[in-house]
Formats: structure tokens, sequence, C-alpha cells
């Protein structure tokens, strides 16, 4: 009875974890694991608080304000000029960047379905169809045209649910060594760490979560009342994925393979461990990851696309169906004929590297205000706390954009 009540009270939070546990978080908690065993687990614990403080900062905004983040960006005083920058930075960040990343999260759960059946590649017009892909994108965008957020989220939580157990059985069965796993989460690095440091906290802290999370609170809780049922859901659900990525970075930790470039290696390094199921397991979650970002990543390109230029925010909507359908269309092209977006994930890369931390300090901002949070503004404590975890995302935002001009 509990259980059920405790069920039935949690919100959008699973729709969040499935949004950062993509593709991407598989292979780089993965090759953290592989490359350097238990020693980053301490980062991963450091990027889920920080995704739940700012997540959490987002919720209450959304609560309170009853608007979403995109909504608010549109309505905020003060100087146009910055308010038309911040709007036009945040559509080309998330529009370009999901339409781009959205091609990697239909590949790679691709990737996981080729354990269970080796699709077809056809030409097609001088280019190369893979079969795959375009199943997989074509599943993703009729679950978003049919317009049911209760469907979506049942589809999502389910998908959550099998992936963690996937990974976390997975990651069992290595039988890690546990006083290494404990000393993982005590603070070190070296140079050569640096690198996948970054980039496990920037798989976790993701810009266009923000503004997902503001959007579907909306949907669910309507009153301040409400904002300790937003907090236990995002907390529970953030903790259990970054639980989910530490399960990948362990299975990661005990591979055998000579050679790693993905996850689908480690399942190979696996199989001395526990024979094939290694790889129905990774498979398993490597495509559970795929589907549920493919279907997030459009999602909140459509609110926030919606949120900046005033139309209806609602999933049936005409403006939110061609957002969506667009996200994915691009993304089932790129990956269907191996379209290489270089150039789009190039920019995709700057813009998010700017958004990152000029959203999140924007958030910690509001969060402070009086005039729009009321008694529920943050503490000076917590808007200290809310500060270190900015400077963390100004690193983040630095990274990607020197990566981009080649300064690191």
């Amino acid at each position: 009875m509990i259980l059920k009540k405790f069920i039935q009270s949690i919100g959008p939070g699973p729709l969040i974890a499935a949004a950062f546990i993509g593709p991407g978080t598989v292979t780089v908690c993965t090759l953290a694991g592989a490359n350097f065993g238990f020693s980053l687990i301490w980062a991963m614990a450091l990027s889920i608080i920080a995704t739940v403080i700012l997540q959490e900062l987002s919720g209450r905004i959304g609560i309170v304000s009853g608007s979403d983040l995109s909504t608010l960006l549109r309505n905020q005083k003060g100087k146009p000029l910055f308010r038309i920058f911040s709007m036009v930075l945040v559509l080309l960040a998330i529009v370009l960047g999901n339409a781009a990343y959205e091609s990697g999260n239909i590949s790679g759960a691709n990737l996981g379905l080729a354990f269970y059946w080796e699709a077809p590649t056809w030409s097609f017009a001088g280019l190369q169809l893979q079969v795959g892909n375009f199943i997989l994108g074509l599943i993703a965008f009729l679950l978003l045209w049919t317009g049911s957020y209760k469907m979506l989220e049942r589809v999502l939580v389910a998908l959550v649910i099998l992936m963690s157990v996937a990974f976390t059985i997975t990651a069992i069965l290595t039988k890690p060594d546990f006083s290494s796993l404990i000393s993982g989460f005590i603070p070190k690095w070296n140079e050569a760490e640096i690198p996948t440091l970054v980039a496990l906290i920037g798989t976790t802290v993701v810009p266009y979560n923000l503004f997902l999370y503001a959007s579907l609170v909306n949907k669910r809780w309507k009153k301040e009342a409400d904002i300790p049922l937003m907090r236990r859901d995002i907390v529970v659900s953030v903790v259990l994925g970054g639980i989910v990525s530490m399960a990948i970075l362990i299975v990661g930790a005990a591979n055998t393979s000579s050679e790693i470039t993905s996850a689908i290696d480690v399942s190979k390094g696996l199989e001395s461990v526990f024979g094939s199921f290694a790889g129905y397991m990774m498979g398993f979650g490597l495509l559970s990851a795929g589907l549920t970002s493919s279907l997030t990543a459009p999602l909140a390109a459509g609110f926030v696309v919606c949120g900046i230029m005033a139309w209806d925010q609602e999933i049936r909507s005409k403006p939110m169906r061609v957002t969506m359908g667009i996200i994915v269309g691009l993304g089932l092209l790129f990956s269907s004929f191996g379209i290489k977006p270089v150039q789009l994930i190039t920019f995709a890369q700057l813009a998010n590297g700017i958004l990152l931390p000029v959203i999140s300090g924007w958030i910690i901002w509001i969060a402070a205000q009086h005039s729009v949070l009321g008694k529920n503004k943050n503490t000076p404590l917590a808007t200290g706390i809310a500060i270190f975890i900015w400077l963390i995302t100004l690193v983040l935002g630095v990274k990607s954009v020197g990566a981009v001009f080649g300064w690191f």
C-alpha cells in the first residue's frame, strides 16, 4: 500500500533520468570505468548533486511561477538586447543541439538492437539506409505524435526501470571489489583523467533538462504546497539515474578487452565473466537508453520553441507536433543515411557551452528573487551552494567552447 502511494506520487522526474542516461552517457561511463577503474565515481556523485540542485530550482520556479523557463525568459523585464540574445541563444542551442544529438540517440539504440537483430542496410538513391535506425526513429516519432503525455510518461518510466535493472544486474554480476569501489568516492584525479572527469559531469548536467522539468511539473503540480512532492520526485529520480550511471562505470571497469571504443566492446570483454548474457544485458540497456533519450530530446525542444515563440505547448498542438517532428526527422535523416552533421554538432557544442552557465546562472538569480518566488526563494546558504554548482557549469562551458576552437 505504501509502495503504491509512493509510485503514484512520483512525477516527471524519471523523464529527466531518461533524458540524461542516453547512449552518450553509457559510452562515457563505460570508458571512464575501462580506462580509470573506480577512481572517477566521485565525479559521477558530484554531477548527480549538481543536477539535483539545478533541477530542484527549475521545478520550484515552474510550480511557483506557473510558467516554464522559456516563457519566463520571453517575459523577463530589463534590457531588451539581453532578452533577445538569451532567446536566440536558447533556440539555437536547444533546437540545433537536440537535432544533432537525436541522431546519436537513434544510432545508440540501434547498437543495442543489434545484439538481438542485425538490421539490414538498403541502398537508396546512392545512400545507404540503416533500416534499424529508421525503424527506431519511426517508433519515436509515432509515440510523440500520439500526443498522449500520460502514455509517453508510462513508456519512459517503464524503459528507465528496465534499463536500470539491466545495468544494475550486469554490474552486480561483475563482483566489483567493495573497498576499491568505496575509495572511488574520495575526490582525486590526475591530468590524464581531467577530460573524462569533465565529460562525466557534462553528460549528466544537461541544459535542456532544466527547461524540460520546469515544463513538466506544471502538468503535475499546481500549488506551492506540492513543492515537497516535487523535491522528492527529482531527488529519487536523479539519484537512481546516478546509480545506473555508476553501474555502467562499474561494468566498464570489469572489462577485459584489449581495446575499448564503445560500450559494445565492454560486453565482449565481459563474456569471460558470464558468457553471452553480458551482451544481451548491455544490448538491452543501450537500446533503452537510446529510445528514452530519442523521446525526451524532441519533447524538450518542442516545449522550448513553443514557450519562447508564445505558441501552444500542448503536446497534441500543431506547433508542438511540427517542432518535435523536425527534431526527430533530422535525427532520422542523419542516422538512417549515415550523414555526419559535423558542423551542426560543432555549432551545437559551442551554443551549449555558452548556454549552460548562462541559463544555470539565470535560474540561480531567479530563485533568489522574492518578487518571483516569495517565501520559496533561496536562502543565502542555498544561493551559495548554487553558486558553487554554477562554477562547475562555467568550467564545463569553457571546456566545451575551448574544444570547438582547439584551445584544449
